[in-house]
């Protein structure tokens, strides 16, 4: 572990997490995380080199440092162009729930292995209506910030609910309304939001379970299935229309929304609730606390202050002191 980059305020590794992630890795592999980062830092990075993040980047690319560098170079690159760090402080998306109407995504709850639950429902989705409420950089822009607050602090307040450290999210993709009009006419943001998703938050995804499949969606998964290699291919299950069983199996039927079959029925909608671990004062609070140095540096200031308070304790101010030896003349 990084003693500089790994502050980590919540659990960071998993007893039972499979190989190549936190808590089970080679020596070869805790070798390749030291060398990724070494070789960022000689490159001037310094942000969001944890060994956390730096064994994403390593599994995307199947260990392969060069091209795991490379993609960690164009996520830095895209952020810097876009100045995702400086916007995800202070955004404000106000138009969210007139985008909702059209095209509704959100975080809601966890599922049983204590995950972020994420839904989307892309079968109501009109682009057309959608740019008339809001614009197409603004509905990217918002995904971003979105990622940034599932990486922290969601995931890190379900990580400590957890007691364990939690990666991924339980993802439900409701296709129910997808006709020939809808998503072909959307897929130009489609593709750019797949971008975002795909090369700049890899290994984020756990279960992703798509529901209200149309009719001939099960012979394209077929074709698309093959082209998976065999980790993804068991984290993604395809149903119709009779999904409720197979969603209540992994998520808790008081954290589903009452419209996919649980109990969950939030004031104001679920889909605005943002309702999660993350919003409970027990377990929420930024991922990270301060690096190393300054660490050092506030214990040093902390300490030096202590100092000063014990020795105004133990002597007279001067002008005191100069007052006490007259009086004594």
């Amino acid at each position: 572990m990084s003693v500089k980059y790994d502050t980590y305020t919540f659990p960071h590794t998993n007893p039972d997490a499979p190989p190549g992630h936190p808590g089970n890795l080679t020596e070869i592999q805790e070798a390749q995380v030291h060398q990724l980062r070494s070789m960022l830092e000689a490159e001037g990075y310094s942000k969001r080199l944890d060994t956390n993040s730096m064994l994403r980047y390593l599994r995307a690319r199947k260990f392969d440092v060069a091209a795991a560098k490379l993609m960690y170079t164009n996520a830095e690159k895209w952020r810097k162009e876009t100045k995702l760090d400086e916007i995800v402080e202070t955004w404000d998306y106000p138009e969210k729930p007139k985008v909702f109407e059209y095209y509704p995504q959100y975080y809601h709850k966890t599922d049983k292995d204590g995950r972020p639950v994420y839904i989307e429902k892309l079968g109501k989705i009109d682009l057309t209506a959608l740019m008339k409420i809001t614009e197409e950089q603004r509905m990217l822009t918002n995904l971003a910030v979105e990622y940034e607050r599932f990486a922290d602090p969601r995931l890190p307040a379900c990580s400590r609910k957890a007691g364990r450290l939690l990666e991924t999210c339980c993802t439900i993709m409701d296709l129910k309304g997808v006709g020939i009009t809808s998503v072909p006419s959307a897929y130009g943001y489609l593709k750019k939001a797949s971008v975002i998703s795909q090369d700049y938050y890899p290994e984020r995804l756990g279960k992703l379970y798509i529901i209200n499949a149309p009719w001939g969606f099960s012979t394209v998964w077929g074709v698309v299935k093959g082209w998976l290699d065999k980790v993804t291919q068991e984290k993604i299950a395809v149903l119709g229309s009779s999904y409720s069983a197979e969603l209540l199996k992994q998520i808790p039927a008081e954290n589903l929304p009452v419209e996919f079959g649980g109990t969950c029925s939030c004031e104001g909608g679920c889909q605005l609730s943002d309702d999660g671990p993350w919003k409970d004062p027990q377990w929420a609070g930024s991922g990270f606390g301060p690096v190393e140095e300054e660490k050092l540096v506030n214990e040093a200031a902390t300490e030096t202050a202590a100092e000063t308070t014990e020795t105004s304790k133990e002597a007279p101010p001067p002008v005191a002191a100069a007052t006490a030896q007259e009086s004594t003349a």
